[in-house]
């Protein structure tokens, strides 16, 4: 099996703030992650990253919020996509 890529999608929210959202599923875990899925997800607000969830290789599942790094525990895509809209609809608040 290779990478098949699952979302690949970047949405608008104003002129200058937009979201991207790709996801991988790969043939075998990626190092430092327990399941098949590669996965970054950024809120950009005028130029700059202000929030991402991603899984690098070596380091897992984490986000990034402004310049601080925390763990995320990754269960799935779909709670993937909802835990990172979910915050992206909180700071937008």
């Amino acid at each position: 099996m290779r990478a098949e890529l699952l979302i690949d999608e970047r949405y608008i929210l104003s002129g200058d703030t937009f979201v991207e959202i790709v996801i991988w599923r790969l043939p075998r875990p990626a190092r430092g992650s327990m399941h098949r899925f590669k996965y970054r997800l950024a809120l950009v607000e005028h130029g700059v990253c202000v929030l991402r969830y991603d899984n690098e290789a070596g380091k897992g599942g984490h986000r990034h919020v402004g310049d601080v790094e925390e763990p995320y525990d990754f269960s799935s895509p779909d709670a993937l996509l909802a835990d990172f809209w979910a915050e992206v609809d909180a700071r937008r608040r």
